[in-house]
């Protein structure tokens, strides 16, 4: 198998869009008492953005979330675009570390870093016993 860091370089970028519904809302995750985006939907799709940045990786490979520190700065109303945006800053072994941000039209509404780990599928699943190793 080629070194992970053959296939991930920084530059690379993603990017995942969506409208906030009630659904995204801090009262409709528990995250707080106000109707506007909550802060643990802004993450998730976050981290969408980075796993879309890293599309094209061999089938038995995958990307799992170990590390992300988001501040997140502005308020989100329901039926807003949010366009979350991830860029690769360095690709170290199995590691890979992001630049994350998250808009509203051209407001920055939440930004930090991720990492994430490049792993075998299915070695991974077999530890997390959801599927013998063989």
């Amino acid at each position: 198998m080629e070194p992970m860091t053959a296939y991930v370089s920084a530059g690379r970028s993603g990017t995942y869009v969506a409208e906030v519904t009630s659904l995204d809302t801090a009262i409709s995750l528990g995250s707080g008492d106000v109707p506007v985006l909550a802060t643990p939907r802004v993450v998730a799709w976050l981290e969408a953005a980075a796993v879309a940045a890293l599309e094209g990786l061999p089938p038995e490979m995958t990307t799992v979330g170990i590390h992300i520190a988001v501040d997140h700065t502005a308020p989100t109303l329901v039926g807003a675009e949010v366009r979350a945006e991830a860029e690769v800053t360095a690709a170290d072994g199995p590691r890979i570390e992001f630049a994350v941000r998250a808009y509203e039209r051209d407001q920055i509404v939440a930004g930090g870093t991720h990492t994430r780990i490049m792993v075998d599928r299915r070695r991974f699943m077999a530890r997390a016993r959801l599927e013998p190793e063989n």
